[in-house]
């Protein structure tokens, strides 16, 4: 049996997903959105997997992009590559959207994200990994550094190339990396309304 690797990503305006057989890229997919990727991810999974004659049994782990990027796209993410792993018996592995977008790429490297208005997400790489965690900011007002990098890779044959570099060792449960607070915030006047 192959060495499945199965990374995904829903922290942008997409739903993007890859299937890795030890090192060697399988399948993969890329669906851009803006809404949706909540009802289009575990459909495009098992499309992606069945296209490559595989079923969810056979992987033997997961990677999935943990942020920072779109809110509530993270959330999304994380819960299913948790519910998966947990369901599966299968490690589940957190991969930045920054850490994802430098792989493969020469260091030392500055990598920045489309993010809200003018802003973008960056992050400093050298050769022994992420200089500093990754920070929001206007794109002209970056500190000095390198010239920001394009991504040599797809972001989800990146996180899953990732997560397979990691098997073996322990790992943390996935969780959600935010660089700010969400928009939405339950209501301060009253508390919830309790159901009989």
């Amino acid at each position: 049996m192959p060495d499945l690797t199965l990374g995904f990503d829903t922290s942008a305006a997409h739903c993007a997903a890859a299937l890795l057989a030890g090192d060697r890229l399988v399948a993969s997919r890329l669906e851009p959105m803006t809404r949706g990727q909540a009802e289009r991810l575990m459909p495009l999974l098992a499309e992606l997997l069945d296209e490559a004659g595989h079923g969810w049994r056979d992987l033997a782990r997961i990677g999935v992009c943990t942020g920072p990027g779109n809110f509530t796209g993270i959330r999304i993410a994380v819960a299913a590559a948790r519910g998966l792993a947990l369901s599966l018996g299968i490690p589940a592995i957190g991969v930045t959207a920054t850490e994802a977008a430098a792989f493969g790429l020469p260091r030392p490297c500055r990598i920045a994200l489309p993010a809200r208005g003018d802003d973008v997400i960056w992050q400093d790489f050298d050769v022994t990994g992420p200089v500093a965690p990754p920070a929001i900011g206007p794109a002209g007002a970056l500190p000095p550094g390198p010239a920001p990098a394009r991504p040599a890779i797809p972001v989800a044959e990146a996180v899953a190339r990732i997560a397979h570099t990691r098997r073996g060792s322990a790992q943390p449960r996935p969780a959600p990396v935010y660089l700010r607070p969400a928009d939405a915030a339950p209501a301060r006047d009253r508390g919830p309304v309790m159901l009989p």
